[in-house]
């Protein structure tokens, strides 16, 4: 980590639950994957490999090429985690300023993703977590989402609308790989106060959890490394997956 980075606040998996409910978010490093209930150790590296081949972002008001993305949708409790039919990913205006008020048919995620029993794994281990920090109540509203974001263009943006709440109850943004760039800085601000703090997540399944009423979040811009820093690539880029948690239903037009 380079000095300007700033080291994330890691979070033990035990405190989690109480960390979210008093300051509104909490960070994990991948050990919290490691003690997922009902999955044998997973093969990280192989699920990492699902970001390599993804279709451009076609919604860009910017006109960039530099997001790729796939979306699919569940409803999961603490035991279960069913696939519904592929819909579409929608936003009020009030949460998405840039993007919202529209739907956005993106590419199904892969059932060579999502039909792994870590998959499933994944999203009951979140929903029970969820339900936990006070909201129990089944099924979760998941929509999934895979996004890389690249330097191709000079700069990539992983949040062009700026700083946001998604509303939705919570949010698991974890990081999947980071290569060849610098930036992709996360900050997490009070929604109602100036409070907030800055870190970058480096460590492959590191993820943040945000408590969307109480915190909104932003990713800064990427951008290439410059020439003669270790491991400089023509271009480089930032995988992430994103989990949002919602009661009461998926948000509709």
């Amino acid at each position: 980590m380079s000095p300007a980075e700033f080291e994330p606040p890691i979070t033990p998996p035990s405190d989690i639950v109480e960390t979210v409910r008093r300051q509104g978010f909490a960070v994990a490093s991948s050990s919290w994957i490691q003690g997922l209930e009902g999955a044998s150790r997973p093969d990280l590296p192989s699920f990492a490999a699902e970001w390599d081949d993804m279709p451009l972002d076609p919604y860009l008001k910017d006109s960039g090429h530099y997001r790729r993305r796939r979306h699919a949708s569940f409803l999961v409790d603490e035991a279960s985690c069913r696939l519904v039919p592929h819909r579409a990913h929608f936003q009020p205006l009030q949460y998405n300023a840039l993007h919202g008020g529209m739907e956005r048919w993106f590419e199904p995620m892969r059932q060579t993703l999502i039909g792994q029993p870590f998959w499933s794994a994944l999203l009951t281990g979140l929903a029970r977590v969820c339900s936990e920090i006070g909201h129990p109540r089944s099924p979760w509203y998941v929509e999934a989402h895979q996004f890389r974001i690249d330097t191709s263009e000079g700069i990539g943006r992983p949040t062009p609308e700026g700083a946001h709440r998604d509303g939705v109850d919570f949010v698991a943004l974890f990081l999947i790989a980071r290569s060849g760039i610098r930036g992709g800085e996360t900050r997490v601000f009070d929604a109602r106060g100036p409070q907030g703090i800055r870190f970058t997540l480096t460590e492959p399944w590191s993820f943040l959890l945000l408590d969307d009423e109480r915190v909104i979040h932003e990713s800064t811009p990427i951008q290439p490394l410059l020439g003669g820093e270790s491991g400089a690539l023509p271009y480089g880029h930032r995988d992430t997956l994103v989990l949002t948690y919602r009661r009461n239903g998926f948000q509709d037009p």
